[in-house]
């Protein structure tokens, strides 16, 4: 096919798939009844999708009038498609997100409906540091659903136990773990490289113990040379520190983190640590059950930088998934009662804390505690409802653009292809 014969095919392709979005995602008013019909996007598989069917089930239930129907989508995918239906002013009813700049990209847009009207009764439910992620010149702009989504370092319990360590509460102490693990042969901490978001981590922690909230809320208010901050400098010589010191398996930029290939490291016993969000507990509960059952799974905060800022209690990671409204939606009444009804009742709780997802909800302290993992899921909410300071990722917290570029500059640094110095510079051209 020449140039011109698969440029044609190719914008017949585009146009087909926009127009297959396009359908997949409109609603009418018409429905069981006089309420409408609302369809929701997601994107969650396997246990977390059944617990929003099981939540969509009873709500359709118990509304007669309404119907609601959740489509499910792969996250990479999801997002273009998302993207693609904005644009074209013909957005789920429902869709969930991230918040931060991605979903102010869109508010900015005029495509989301503003929550606070709807929310009076509902200010003591949710847990107050999450919600700043959806939160924009005082008006709410979503809803937390399904897990919280902290970072946190696990590690194998076994191999500490062999070696006589300790998890690493200062960052000396973490490179001394590693020096010890790089001499018995064993990679001390897994990195999903490939994937180039897990790098984040490392940064984002490194610059609020460096630095605490102020070098991410220059970056945020576009502040000149904002990348240029001593904190953010550091932190990036710290994590070249982490490569020179051999911290992570050989190979780590071609270690994939979406395909769980750096969980199995730390539950097959070839790495020790493994920085990773809260969804890293139940994909090694659903990959290796046994490891988790026999008590060699354990977890800690983040490290403290001697001589930093940042208070310890601080928190980074994506504090949630979050359900908005577009603001063009036909049944606003009825998406507004699926959010304020189904969403976080008492029984969808149930339901998430049964699959080890801890809600960003107020008050379920000792539910959490009897659960089946209740160690993890209560370490998780302990943190972050004590946490004065949430960090939202910094992918998800700036604009898409400056997100994609950060993670693409961070991958650039740990393989030694960027100095410190570089990396602010191409960041600073990115500043709104």
């Amino acid at each position: 096919m020449n140039r011109v014969g698969k440029k044609f095919f190719m914008t017949i392709v585009s146009a087909v798939l926009l127009l297959g979005l396009l359908a997949g995602c409109s609603s009418s008013s018409s429905g069981k009844g006089s309420g409408g019909s609302v369809v929701v996007w997601n994107d969650v598989s396997g246990d977390a999708k059944d617990a929003i069917d099981k939540m969509v089930d009873r709500f359709n239930k118990a509304n007669s009038d309404i119907t609601v129907k959740s489509q499910y989508f792969e996250t990479n995918p999801y997002k273009q498609k998302l993207h693609i239906v904005m644009g074209a002013d013909n957005a789920p009813d429902i869709f969930s997100n991230w918040g931060g700049g991605g979903l102010k990209d869109y508010i900015d847009a005029g495509d989301v409906l503003d929550l606070t009207p709807y929310l009076k009764d509902d200010s003591d439910k949710y847990l107050s540091s999450i919600m700043k992620s959806v939160t924009f010149d005082g008006k709410i702009y979503g809803v937390p659903h399904g897990n919280l989504q902290q970072v946190n370092f696990f590690y194998n319990k076994e191999i500490f136990k062999k070696y006589n360590l300790n998890p690493p509460k200062t960052w000396d102490d973490l490179l001394d773990a590693v020096k010890v693990l790089k001499s018995k042969g064993i990679a001390p901490i897994a990195l999903g490289g490939k994937d180039k978001w897990p790098d984040l981590m490392y940064f984002e922690y490194l610059v609020d113990r460096i630095g605490g909230s102020e070098p991410f809320n220059n970056v945020a208010a576009g502040k000149d040379n904002a990348w240029s901050d001593p904190s953010i400098q550091k932190a990036i010589q710290m994590m070249q520190q982490l490569v020179k010191a051999g911290a992570f398996e050989q190979g780590f930029s071609s270690v994939g983190s979406g395909d769980g290939e750096d969980a199995a490291l730390l539950y097959t016993g070839k790495a020790a640590m493994w920085l990773m969000g809260s969804w890293g507990y139940t994909s090694v509960l659903s990959d290796a059950k046994d490891f988790v059952d026999k008590g060699n799974l354990g977890w800690f905060t983040f490290p403290t930088v001697s001589g930093g800022k940042g208070d310890p209690s601080d928190v980074a990671g994506n504090p949630s998934e979050f359900y908005s409204i577009s603001k063009n939606t036909k049944n606003k009444k009825a998406a507004i009662k699926f959010l304020k009804d189904a969403n976080l009742n008492d029984k969808n709780v149930s339901d998430l804390i049964k699959i080890s997802n801890v809600p960003a909800v107020n008050g379920i302290d000792s539910q959490l505690k009897d659960s089946d993992n209740g160690d993890y899921m209560s370490f998780s909410y302990d943190i972050i409802k004590n946490a004065k300071y949430f960090q939202q990722s910094w992918d998800t917290a700036l604009s898409t653009k400056e997100g994609n570029r950060l993670n693409e500059d961070l991958s650039k640094v740990l393989l030694n292809q960027m100095s410190p110095q570089e990396f602010s510079t191409d960041m600073n051209k990115y500043l709104k």
